[in-house]
């Protein structure tokens, strides 16, 4: 890797998931561009667990801002980045039982959120989703412009992206030690040794894990366990393609349909280290009974189950910046379960902070700023 005297700056990105391909390929018109990935493949963790939705009301206000500034590239992505469409129409409907009434109002207080939903009847929720019990959507919105995500798509564009702007990706490349010396950074890593004027720590889970050996201090990254299970479709209502994923109030928990079958997960935050996450027979359970609770209907199989993390710090949003006492260090993580759906934005703003850039006008006019991401907004 070329080092300091060469006329592009030499950025090496660790990890290959979703932050980490789409801010490499951003970086890639002006910098040399590596990136190492621990695994065999990019987005064998997080990335390629997601349940895919884009929603402009989900998450926290800057999340929100985010994925109001990626909508534009989501709805209509530059020529030749993907074979087809990104996103694909689904909706979202928010049900509310009778003890999550006081819930729902005050998320439905927010101006973006009342401004992108419609308050619907039980008997029209009934309508759009046969299966629901009377009692488990005493009140309920309709979020019509919820997308599907085509989280591969995306993800195979970027690195496509990525490697036609002459960036590479490495894989089996788990890093082993990370030191600053002089002028650059030095990455001794299972497929060889890398050097770097700038490190981008976009490593999940491992982010905190990164820092250690490079001897930053940690952000206090909290990675958390999320579960999904697919079962056969129920029989008897018709096709269910054209159902919107239903999202409890309490986010007690969510389902949706998935190539003729149902996706279910009971939300599940459970702290977990980084590692390859497994699902538990207990939140498997507990997704199951609260399909069947908000339904009525009995699970006869589970065709699939899974788990993935999604990693935050205290605020829940995500953190992009320099590393003051460390040169050349820069964040790139906790993005919680909202990494695909602000990724176009996110990796705009990671860019243009490593490359010294103002933040793009769009992002700043959706209510974005530089302090509002980088790690010193919290304390540690």
């Amino acid at each position: 890797m070329t080092g300091a005297g060469a006329s592009k700056p030499a950025i090496l990105v660790i990890g290959a998931g979703m932050a980490g391909a789409s801010v490499a390929a951003q970086l890639a018109e002006r910098a040399q561009v590596t990136v190492i990935e621990r695994e065999s493949q990019p987005g064998y963790h997080s990335t390629g667990r997601s349940a895919a939705l884009f929603s402009e009301i989900y998450g926290g206000p800057v999340i929100r801002a985010l994925s109001r500034a990626s909508r534009g590239f989501l709805f209509d992505p530059p020529a030749g980045f993907a074979d087809g469409p990104l996103v694909r129409p689904r909706g979202a409907l928010y049900a509310a039982a009778q003890d999550a009434t006081a819930h729902f109002d005050a998320w439905r207080s927010a101006p973006d959120v009342a401004a992108g939903t419609r308050e619907i009847s039980t008997a029209e929720a009934r309508r759009l989703v046969p299966i629901l019990a009377p009692g488990s959507a005493v009140r309920a919105a309709l979020e019509p412009t919820a997308m599907d995500l085509e989280v591969h798509a995306l993800h195979q564009g970027y690195l496509r992206l990525l490697r036609q702007r002459g960036g590479r990706v490495v894989v089996n490349a788990e890093l082993t030690a990370l030191q600053r010396r002089g002028a650059q950074w030095h990455a001794s890593t299972a497929a060889g040794e890398f050097r770097a004027d700038c490190i981008v720590n976009a490593a999940g889970a491992w982010a905190d894990v990164v820092a250690a050996l490079a001897g930053v201090a940690p952000i206090g990254l909290e990675p958390r366990r999320r579960t999904a299970v697919l079962i056969d479709a129920p029989t008897g209502v018709g096709p269910i393609d054209a159902w919107p994923i239903v999202i409890d109030a309490a986010e007690a928990f969510y389902f949706k349909p998935d190539a003729g079958r149902l996706l279910l997960s009971p939300a599940d935050e459970t702290p977990s280290p980084p590692c390859d996450a497994q699902p538990d027979e207990y939140d498997v359970a507990l997704a199951i009974d609260r399909f069947e609770r908000a339904t009525g209907l009995a699970v006869g199989r589970v065709t699939h189950r899974w788990a993935g993390l999604r990693s935050f710090v205290p605020d829940r949003a995500p953190v992009a910046g320099f590393e003051r006492d460390a040169p050349g260090f820069f964040w790139l993580a906790a993005q919680g379960g909202y990494g695909i759906q602000t990724a176009p934005a996110l990796a705009r703003c990671a860019a243009a902070l490593l490359l010294g850039d103002e933040l793009p006008a769009d992002v700043r006019a959706a209510g974005i700023t530089a302090a509002a991401l980088e790690r010193y907004r919290f304390p540690n």
